[in-house]
């Protein structure tokens, strides 16, 4: 059980590792799992199941019923059992598509098995994952621990012309909880063990190619069996062996606004009036909806908006014609959003991503897609705080740009992928005159001059598509 005395030192701990420290930043919690149910809150977390090895050769069937609430913890437990070809079982979680965050503390109280052939691990991958592929994606390693190795390791997977990584470790009194945490900012990540920071790396700017970790990651716990890192002999007297995981929170700097990012997959929508599910082949697979008409529309219950401000809607869509008009809006239409355009992409399963930036009031809403005309299918819509965050967008081919904030004062920051770099940017007044002229570097642009009303921004850089969008001068 969870004891309050050692839980309030815990907390007392943070907030004074966090003064202490060379940036003096104050973090504040916004979410958790403390695990006091009796049962993994699904609300949370989704199971991952099956075997097949997950890329690194494992030897584990993963499945929902290795995972247990009881006593205040998670209990992830690896056995000697044969199923699905596989033979041993385990479990692994993870946040995909219900809590997604980007930058702030993320920790876990974790007590690690050990044993030859035992990988257990705590750790984030980027939200995009379905839609670009790993290491594309990018991958955060908070904690991992093979064998019997009494040491955990920290670790950033990215692409940089290829697969790159760089990690550190730190020796740790094995069979014990340790509070294993990143602190991730637009500037870099940093690994602690029980507040003693043993590893960092710089990402500034997306230096080294690092652009994937300036945009949202979800988490993951898992206990696998086997595989590349802890080789493919297992000591099976040391199961079944356990991982047990007090709590998961996540902190984010009280002088920044929260990032948030939730994607609604059209086919999980809870009300679907007049469209048709079919297969997808758009990166990720799964399906998507089609044989959409003008009336037809889609709405997801209890979509949390968690705090007031802008954010950027992303609907992926994909046309065979002419493309068409697509709308959302919030409680059955009392909260509009407007319209946004769907070009055509010469194919019913050619994927782009049209987007439109929105101002919410912090709540939970009934979100709602509404086909002002038909013409094209919709695989999901993606929902991003923007706030003061610079999210990098993910390139795709006939990206509609996002800008933010929008409306905006004074400072216009552009989502561009890095091959945008050193492109021509120009903005132009409604009828076409070109009253700002530079060179897309990655920072926010200038437009403090402008006078009130609507503009458009074009980014041209070679050998990529024209990237436009309105935004309006407060």
């Amino acid at each position: 059980m969870k004891q309050t005395f050692i839980r309030l030192l815990e907390t007392a701990a943070l907030a004074l590792t966090c003064a202490a420290g060379a940036h003096a930043q104050t973090y504040q919690q916004v979410w958790a799992d403390e695990f006091n149910g009796t049962a993994v809150n699904t609300s949370n977390w989704a199971f991952e199941t099956g075997g097949g090895g997950w890329g690194n050769n494992e030897k584990q069937y993963y499945q929902a019923s290795n995972a247990t609430v009881a006593n205040g913890e998670l209990v992830i437990t690896a056995r000697k059992q044969a199923v699905g070809g596989m033979p041993y079982t385990s479990a692994r979680l993870k946040t995909q598509g219900l809590k997604q965050f980007a930058f702030g503390r993320m920790e876990a109280r974790i007590k690690t098995p050990l044993g030859q052939g035992l990988w257990p691990a705590f750790w984030m991958l980027g939200s995009n994952i379905g839609s670009v592929g790993w290491p594309y994606c990018g991958e955060i390693d908070i904690l991992e621990q093979v064998n019997a190795d009494s040491r955990c390791y920290g670790t950033v997977h990215w692409d940089s012309n290829g697969h790159a990584q760089y990690g550190g470790n730190i020796a740790t009194s094995p069979n014990a909880y340790h509070v294993y945490s990143v602190e991730w900012t637009p500037a870099y990540i940093r690994w602690f063990v029980d507040g003693a920071k043993y590893h960092e790396i710089n990402i500034t700017n997306g230096t080294g190619g690092t652009e994937e970790f300036q945009k949202p990651f979800f988490l993951l716990l898992n206990l696998a069996v086997a595989g590349d890192w802890p080789g493919q002999t297992v000591d099976e007297s040391r199961l079944p062996a356990t991982m047990n995981v007090d709590y998961v929170r996540v902190y984010q700097l009280t002088n920044a606004p929260a990032a948030f990012s939730v994607t609604l997959q059209a086919e999980a929508a809870n009300v679907n009036n007049g469209m048709l599910v079919e297969a997808c082949t758009d990166a990720g697979g799964g399906q998507d909806m089609g044989y959409i008409d003008a009336g037809d529309y889609l709405v997801w219950n209890n979509v949390n908006f968690p705090t007031s401000g802008s954010y950027n809607i992303e609907y992926r869509v994909a046309s065979g014609t002419n493309g068409g008009t697509i709308s959302s809006d919030l409680n059955a239409g009392s909260i509009p959003f407007g319209n946004t355009g769907v070009p055509g992409t010469g194919g019913w399963q050619n994927w782009t991503t049209v987007s439109k930036s929105v101002t919410v009031n912090a709540g939970t809403y009934n979100f709602g897609v509404y086909a002002q005309t038909g013409g094209y299918n919709l695989n999901y819509v993606r929902i991003t705080k923007v706030g003061g965050r610079t999210l990098a967008a993910t390139a795709e081919a006939n990206v509609v740009a996002s800008v933010f904030p929008n409306p905006v004062a004074d400072r216009l920051t552009l989502n561009a992928a890095p091959e945008f770099l050193g492109g021509e940017v120009s903005i132009r007044s409604l009828d076409g005159r070109v009253v700002w002229r530079g060179t897309h570097h990655g920072e926010p642009v200038d437009v403090s001059a402008l006078r009130p009303g609507l503009y458009t921004l074009v980014l041209v850089a070679p050998g990529q598509p024209k990237l436009t969008s309105r935004f309006s001068k407060e």
